[in-house]
């Protein structure tokens, strides 16, 4: 009890004691400000670095990583830092490390491309590299999405985004000798190039795009006409020799030209393309075919140099062409034909039909002109266009002499008749010449002409004597020439003899004419004498 009522020990009582502050030592200034000078220069070697891009490559022939340089329109944007190979060996990826501010370049429309010295048509490019070494070209696009990874071109773009222009799109089943900056003229003058070619899938045609330079695009319009203004253009007609060429350049590298009719200007959305390049300007102008038929013509004969396009011509006026050429052989009697296949034009015949009834069936009416033609004796017959390079081509004309023929026109395409060709005729006339010579006597005639030969051996030999006799009597003959060539030389005696004679008888002349005259006034004289003489 004692215990729990004595006093509990006094405890001290607490209080609250202020902190002693302390002061920085300078030993950690130093580390703080290299720390903060650290973050600074880094924060500003981050802010100073461009974007990084990645560029695929197919080769990385001529570019080196730290000093191949991006360039646009001739200022450096950037360097490759690092050249790879991709995963699968085939193609090179290179890491760029753009200039800063030009995130706005790199959107998905950006190309990029190689320069090396590159002559392409008629643009010869990249030849400072000779000396500078190859760089990267760059074109910025328009698009508004960003892309960090990019796929160079084999070739750079012919025509820059920036250029005022249009492109146009061509069609056509031979390339020729176009190539990526081939000029495209209007009038000989140069109005655009070439940018690209390429084979369409089905391996059919080449759809080339060309770009025409402002102000000259407003002169294509739906009604223009393109073709290869390659090389020279020559041709033989009844006018003469006619030469046709675009420029020297065109010569020598090739070339587009395109015309446009007169007041057919029609709005540049219409006229986009894609238009038929054709071979020449006359192929381009060739007013199209109108409903073309189809018809087939059987030749027993060489077809040689007749192909597909050649014309077919009625009287020398073109009415359709050739499409198709083949072979064949009837397996009963095995005889060699070749089928043709030919389209005309109805309208370029010239039949004009007036007052058509509505419901007129026009299929019949052509058939009626062709049966009509037929029976007259129109036939088609090959005939050769050009003795330089042997090209044919379908002649219609009139035959009256040729054997009866119809149309039979259940047939799908009807056939047309035909006639042999000049060729043709021609070999016939010496096959029936060498058969006749053939049925000719000709054992009998060399019997004959043997025994002729030998009479006339006999005569000729007769005629030698008689010639030897009248040789005997020439060689005479000339010996009294030379004599009387002797006798009258001017210097021989003879002929000085002969001149005194002649003066002799000249006198003697002389003389009579005088007595001829006396006696003619005195004709007594003969009786009586001369007056006054002594008797």
């Amino acid at each position: 009890m004692s215990d729990e009522q004595s006093p509990a020990p006094s405890v001290p009582e607490s209080r609250t004691v202020a902190k002693r502050h302390t002061r920085l030592s300078l030993v950690w200034i130093i580390p703080i400000v290299a720390a903060l000078a650290g973050v600074w220069v880094a924060v500003s070697t981050i802010m100073s670095e461009g974007p990084r891009i990645t560029i695929v490559f197919e080769s990385a022939e001529g570019l080196e990583a730290g000093k191949t340089k991006i360039r646009y329109k001739g200022v450096d944007v950037g360097t490759l830092s690092k050249i790879r190979l991709s995963e699968d060996h085939r193609r090179v990826l290179a890491t760029a490390e753009m200039a800063p501010r030009t995130e706005a370049f790199l959107v998905k429309d950006t190309q990029f491309w190689v320069v090396r010295p590159r002559i392409s048509g008629a643009n010869v490019t990249g030849l400072g590299t000779l000396i500078s070494g190859a760089f990267i070209g760059m074109e910025i696009g328009n698009s508004p999405i960003s892309k960090s990874e990019f796929v160079a071109l084999e070739t750079p773009p012919v025509v820059s985004s920036d250029i005022p222009g249009r492109f146009f799109v061509l069609k056509t089943t031979d390339l020729g000798s176009l190539d990526t900056g081939t000029p495209v003229f209007f009038r000989r003058l140069q109005v655009g190039e070439v940018v690209s070619y390429k084979l369409e899938p089905n391996g059919q045609f080449f759809t080339v795009r060309i770009f025409i330079h402002q102000p000259y695009d407003k002169y294509v319009t739906a009604n223009s006409r393109f073709w290869q203004a390659s090389g020279i253009d020559v041709s033989l007609s009844a006018s003469g020799l006619n030469v046709q060429t675009q420029s020297l350049l065109s010569i020598l590298i090739g070339g587009i030209a395109f015309a446009t009719a007169p007041g057919s200007l029609i709005p540049a959305t219409q006229t986009d393309g894609p238009f038929t390049l054709y071979a020449t300007r006359a192929q381009a102008f060739e007013p199209p075919p109108r409903n073309p038929q189809t018809y087939q013509l059987i030749f027993k004969e060489s077809v040689r140099g007749l192909l597909p396009g050649a014309p077919v011509e009625f009287r020398g006026i073109k009415i359709g062409q050739v499409t198709d050429v083949r072979a064949q052989v009837d397996a009963r009697t095995m005889q060699f034909s070749a089928p043709v296949t030919i389209q005309l034009d109805p309208q370029r015949l010239g039949v004009r039909v007036l007052d058509l009834k509505a419901g007129t069936d026009l299929d019949s009416i052509r058939r009626r002109v062709i049966d009509s033609l037929i029976s007259r004796g129109v036939r088609a017959q090959l005939q050769t266009g050009n003795l330089l390079t042997g090209a044919a081509y379908v002649a219609f004309d009139f035959f009256p002499n040729s054997a009866p023929a119809s149309v039979d026109w259940s047939q799908t395409p009807p056939q047309l008749p035909t006639t042999p060709g000049q060729l043709q005729t021609l070999e016939a006339s010496v096959t029936s010449i060498l058969n006749k010579l053939e049925r000719m006597p000709l054992d009998q005639i060399g019997n004959d002409l043997r025994k002729n030969l030998a009479n006339l051996d006999l005569t000729l030999t007769a005629a030698r004597g008689t010639l030897n006799n009248a040789d005997g009597t020439l060689l005479s003959a000339r010996t009294t020439i030379d004599n009387a060539n002797n006798f009258v030389e001017p210097n021989s005696a003879q002929s000085q003899e002969l001149d005194n004679m002649l003066i002799e008888i000249s006198r003697a002349a002389r003389s009579v004419r005088v007595l001829a005259d006396y006696l003619e006034r005195h004709p007594e004289a003969l009786v009586r004498g001369k007056t006054g003489e002594a008797r």
